[in-house]
């Protein structure tokens, strides 16, 4: 589209995705990508070497580069994928300045782990962005059916509605339904405790429990989810719509999903370090975990399965005994 400017931070597999969609709908797209050779590679055959590698993109209509600040200062609207854990470390060399006037489109589902924040908060505190500049990119979505033209529901989370509004002529097609909603926060923590209950469900998968117990588990994770997201604020909103307990039933269930697979490698038996290294993608509900944990530590609130994936993870805590003593106190 003309006059609008649009900028992509990341490379994986959701970066990646988007860049292809925003290009069907007809957008210049500048495009951050972190390594030069990855970033000479796609100049010079079209496709991303590294992640969903059959896709293919109109050079003509792309502007690639390892340099951040080019790639931000060049955008008007800025779409961030790039892993939670690794965000405040990739930013921090740029002015803060250089975000004045910039609309972020986040597709983060994670937490800040230097300061324990949504990005939502992240950006409007540590660069000073304005709250009807930004908004939330969710699920339920994996980048793999978005490229392979499946049937996908996304949800924009704006306080600007006009923001939002104008992002559905960024994102959707034909494949592609858009809603809008005003719940930033409820979007992002659930976005985040979806992962964490991903990986229990793998462990689960992996430890053979079997479908049976694993639907019971997901039923009290979004209990849980709803639990957590009342706590924080009573703001209307449907726990079993799609943005909510879709995104999280889709990561929990899908082969896709990242953090489902790091779950079923440890409940195979595999240490956490090396299921880490052997995943070669970043399963964000790792990180998370430890976040959330710190986060609710004040918090008057039981959060049995948020425990017990902590205690797994970072606890060197015995798989198959802790999920032993979760399925015990559900019912």
């Amino acid at each position: 589209m003309k006059n609008i400017s649009v900028g992509v931070l990341g490379s994986g597999s959701m970066g990646t995705a988007l860049v292809k969609v925003l290009q069907e709908n007809d957008f210049f797209v500048n495009w951050f990508v972190r390594r030069p050779e990855v970033v000479e590679y796609i100049k010079n055959f079209g496709n991303n070497p590294d992640y969903l590698s059959g896709v293919e993109f109109d050079l003509k209509a792309l502007h690639i580069s390892a340099n951040l600040e080019e790639i931000i200062s060049e955008s008007d609207y800025i779409i961030i994928a790039i892993p939670a854990a690794f965000l405040h470390k990739t930013l921090l060399t740029i002015d803060e300045r250089i975000w004045q006037e910039k609309y972020i489109i986040s597709t983060i589902k994670g937490i800040i782990p230097e300061f324990n924040q949504i990005p939502f908060d992240y950006f409007t505190t540590f660069f000073n962005l304005p709250d009807e500049n930004y908004a939330i990119l969710a699920g339920p979505s994996h980048a793999e059916e978005l490229v392979m033209n499946k049937i996908s529901y996304l949800t924009i989370g704006s306080k600007n509605q006009e923001f939002g509004e104008l992002l559905q002529q960024f994102f959707s097609t034909s494949n592609i339904k858009i809603t809008t909603s005003k719940d930033v926060m409820g979007i992002e923590y659930a976005a985040t405790l979806k992962n964490i209950y991903a990986i229990a469900a793998g462990i689960c998968d992996g430890l053979n429990y079997g479908d049976n117990f694993i639907s019971v588990l997901v039923v009290h994770a979004i209990q849980e989810m709803k639990k957590f997201l009342e706590y924080l604020n009573t703001i209307p909103r449907n726990i079993i719509s799609s943005v909510y307990a879709g995104d999280l039933l889709v990561t929990a269930f899908s082969k896709f999903s990242r953090n489902r697979t790091f779950g079923y490698l440890i409940g195979k038996g595999y240490g956490v370090n090396y299921s880490r290294i052997e995943m070669k993608q970043i399963a964000e509900g790792y990180y998370a975990t430890k976040c959330m944990k710190e986060i609710v530590e004040n918090m008057k609130l039981n959060m049995p399965i948020l425990e017990t994936v902590y205690k797994i993870l970072y606890k060197n805590a015995v798989p198959s005994r802790e999920m032993k003593k979760l399925a015990d106190q559900l019912s």
